[in-house]
Formats: C-alpha cells, structure tokens, sequence
C-alpha cells in the first residue's frame, strides 16, 4: 500500500475517532439534533473524510474502497449544500456507515 494511502487512510480513522469522542454522550437522534456544537463539529469531520475519500480515489484509483462515490458526493452536498442537510441523515450515517467505513480500514490496514 503507498505511504500517501496509508496517509489519507489514518485521516479517516483520526476523524471517525473523534466522531465517536464527540458523540460519546448522544445517546439517540433527538439528543444530536438538539446539540448544534456537536453537529457542526461531526459535519467537519464528515468533510475530511470525504475529502480524504476523494484523494485516495484520484491518487491511486486501483484502491478499492466500497462506497468512495458515495463518501464523495455526500461531502460535496455537505459543503456546497449545507443549508439543506437534514440532520437525520448525518444521524443515519453515523450509526450505520462510520462502523462499516471503520471496519473496512481497519481490515485493509
């Protein structure tokens, strides 16, 4: 695996840990669409990973990482469409994506 791989890779998981660290004590979906603090810092951390998502598919294509188009263009909604993101979307992909995501880097590590 190249160094610049391995790189972007430990981005995602530095930012999947401080999603977990930052929604340690939300313990449902009314608890994070209540908490503003929480839901910008998760959305920030979202970014990176997309964005990291997004240099690990142009740098080195042949890296198969499941869902990177998907990763992608939920980040460019994110920024580009911030005004409109749902905050039970960001939700749902906290409780049912980041575990994949994080499992599936852990493994190709």
């Amino acid at each position: 695996m190249m160094e610049q791989v391995k790189k972007y890779l430990s981005d995602i998981l530095q930012a999947i840990k401080l999603i977990e660290d930052f929604t340690s004590n939300t313990f449902d979906y009314n608890d994070f669409d209540k908490d503003k603090k929480t839901q910008s810092a998760v959305e920030r951390q979202l970014s990176i990973i997309g964005e990291a998502a997004n240099k690990i598919d142009k740098n080195n294509p042949s890296f198969n990482l499941q869902n990177t188009r998907k990763i992608v263009g939920f980040r460019n909604r994110l920024i580009h469409y911030y005004d409109s993101m749902d905050s039970s979307i960001i939700w749902a992909i906290l409780k049912i994506h980041i575990p994949l995501l994080k499992n599936e880097i852990l493994k190709k590590m």
